[in-house]
């Protein structure tokens, strides 16, 4: 958190789920030992340890959210998520809950996380969500046919995580060898299973080739890439040491040129 401050990040994004609370109780202990302030992120939804309630039931959106303001040391938030989709309570149920929460002064925008091209239709008709936070990167493209599209044309702000595909465009794993101990792929494969494919390893090696022209590492690139979109508002990153953020800093100093982004993006094509 400090290597980031120092980078000129100021917005810091967390969950309730987050370790079971300790995201925000670590980050709440870095604001009051920093003196410092960084906008903030949270969400709810997930529960927080095994056997314990999840969704987005406003009684138990209001409880979260107090929890969290909490441990985070703070009045207020300014973004509070539902950080997945609830088939089982209405979105005009949650979405009011919201809404109260914003008049109460306690978050001063809300939105929704992992939710598709139909939900985020569903969730517009219900009511003003002003931000999405979906995964989106290189190897992540499904967003582009609907929820992009969408976001752009209600002016949400639109928020992309897992921008590196778990380290995939790292380029930390290689066609024929064992996956670095440590990596996404030894402690949390099951979302990117289906990345381990020749059309992944084919893509992310000609991508090298590009980044040898750009002067720019394969994780720098794929930040830049994104950057480039206008309808991308904010990349969220989780590095998990200082020197992580340097792609971050890569990406920022060398904006990717139209013709460029687009040259990234066909060597991607089959993920569109």
């Amino acid at each position: 958190m400090d290597a980031a401050w120092e980078l000129g990040i100021r917005h810091f994004d967390t969950a309730d789920a987050y370790g079971g609370g300790r995201s925000e109780a670590m980050i709440g202990e870095w604001i009051r030992s920093r003196g410092l302030r960084p906008l903030l992120t949270t969400k709810t939804y997930n529960p927080m340890a095994a056997g314990a309630d999840s969704g987005l039931d406003p009684e138990r959106v209001m409880r979260q959210l107090d929890s969290s303001l909490e441990r985070l040391g703070v009045d207020a938030v300014e973004l509070y998520l539902a950080h997945d989709f609830d088939p089982n309570v209405t979105l005009y149920d949650t979405f009011g809950a919201f809404e109260e929460l914003v008049d109460a002064g306690k978050v001063r925008a809300y939105g929704v996380s992992n939710f598709g091209g139909l939900e985020l239709w569903a969730a517009l008709r219900a009511g003003a969500p002003d931000a999405i936070q979906n995964s989106h990167s290189l190897l992540a493209r499904d967003d582009e046919r609907d929820v992009l599209p969408l976001s752009e044309r209600y002016r949400l702000a639109y928020q992309a995580f897992g921008p590196l595909s778990g380290g995939w465009l790292t380029g930390k794993y290689r066609r024929g060898q064992p996956f670095p101990t440590g990596s996404r792929m030894t402690q949390r494969p099951e979302p990117y299973r289906e990345l381990v494919s020749e059309a992944t390893f084919s893509a992310v090696e000609a991508l090298g080739a590009v980044t040898a022209e750009l002067g720019l590492s394969l994780a720098g690139l794929s930040l830049a890439w994104l950057l480039a979109d206008e309808r991308v508002t904010q990349i969220v990153v989780g590095p998990a040491a200082p020197e992580h953020l340097d792609p971050v800093r890569e990406a920022l100093e060398h904006p990717l040129a139209a013709e460029d982004r687009e040259r990234v993006a066909a060597i991607f094509g089959a993920f569109a």
